[in-house]
C-alpha cells in the first residue's frame, strides 16, 4: 500500500498565524490537513519520531483522512531546525513549503507577551532580551520546542530560511506576512491555493474572524525607546531577508514616529 504523504507543510515564527492558515487549508474541499491541529506532528523535529520511518508518519498522520487531492501538514517549529529542513528535502523532495513570517520587532513583543501569561516570565522585556542567550542555552528539555525566551533570535528569519532555500527549488517556497493575513485575508487565502494547486476560494476565510490585533486587557505596550532598538538591531537581518526573497517582498522598518502604541499579538 503507498503511503500518504503531504504534499505541503505550513511553518513559520510562532506568533505569526500559523494556525489561521491551517484552518484555511483544512476548509478547501480539495485539501485534508494532519489531525488533530494539536499537539502538532512534529515527525521530522523530534527523533524519536523520525525514527520510526515515514510508515509511522504516514498511518498515524494521514491514513485517517478522507479522500482528498491535496494532504498537509502544519509544524510551527520546522522553520527553525536545519535537522527538519535536511529530513523533509531526502524524504518530500517535492513537497511545497509555505512559510508565515511576521513583523520581528511586533513578534518578538508577541511572543514576551505569551510567555508572561503562561507563567514563563518574570522579568521586563529589556531584561528578557538581555538574558536571551543564555536562557536558550539552557533551555529545559520540556521546553526545547517551545523556547518560550526566545525573543529576539526567533526574528532573524534570513538564517531560518538559508537552509530550506538552498535544499529547495525557489519556486517550492511560498513565505507569507501576518500582515498581510490582518489587512486582506481573502488575497492570501487565494494566493496560498494556487500555490498549492488547488482551485482559489477566498470565500473560506469567512467566520474565521481577523487577526487580532489588539494587546491583551492590562499588558503595558512595547515601550517606545526599545521598540527603535530592536527596529535598529534587525535592520541588517530584515535587508538579509529582502536580499533572499528579492525585492518584490515588503519588509519591515521603523516607525517614522513611535508613541508608545500597543504591539499586535495573535
Amino acid at each position: 500500500m503507498a503511503l500518504r504523504l503531504p504534499h505541503f507543510i505550513i511553518a513559520g515564527a510562532p506568533r505569526t498565524a500559523t494556525t489561521w492558515l491551517y484552518e484555511v487549508a483544512d476548509r478547501h474541499p480539495d485539501i485534508a490537513m494532519a489531525r488533530p491541529r494539536s499537539p502538532e506532528p512534529k515527525f521530522f523535529l523530534v527523533d524519536e519520531f523520525y525514527e520510526r520511518g515515514l510508515p509511522y508518519y504516514s498511518a498515524t498522520w494521514f491514513d485517517p483522512l478522507p479522500d482528498r487531492r491535496y494532504y498537509g501538514e502544519k509544524t510551527t517549529n520546522y522553520l527553525e531546525s536545519e535537522t527538519a529542513c535536511m529530513r523533509i528535502a531526502r524524504d518530500l523532495p517535492d513537497v511545497r513549503l509555505v512559510f508565515l513570517l511576521r513583523d520581528p520587532v511586533e513578534r518578538a513583543y508577541s511572543n514576551y507577551l505569551w510567555s508572561m501569561r503562561n507563567g514563563f516570565e518574570t522579568e521586563e522585556f529589556d531584561r528578557a532580551l538581555e538574558l536571551e542567550s543564555g536562557r536558550e542555552r539552557s533551555v529545559p528539555p520540556a521546553l526545547r520546542y517551545a523556547r518560550p525566551h526566545a525573543y529576539f533570535s526567533r526574528g532573524l528569519y534570513a538564517e531560518l530560511l538559508r537552509c530550506w532555500f538552498e535544499r529547495f527549488p525557489r519556486e517550492h517556497i511560498l513565505v507569507l506576512r501576518t500582515e498581510d493575513v490582518a489587512d486582506n485575508p481573502c488575497e492570501v487565502a487565494q494566493t496560498f491555493h494556487r500555490f498549492i494547486g488547488v482551485a482559489g476560494k477566498p470565500s473560506l476565510v469567512e467566520g474565521l474572524g481577523t487577526i487580532n490585533t489588539a494587546r491583551p486587557d492590562g499588558t503595558p505596550p512595547l515601550r517606545s525607546d526599545l521598540r527603535a532598538s530592536l527596529y535598529e538591531r534587525y535592520r541588517k537581518p530584515n535587508a538579509d531577508l529582502t536580499r533572499l526573497l528579492g525585492d518584490s517582498f515588503v519588509g519591515w522598518e521603523s516607525p517614522v514616529a513611535v508613541n508608545d502604541s500597543p504591539a499586535p499579538r495573535h
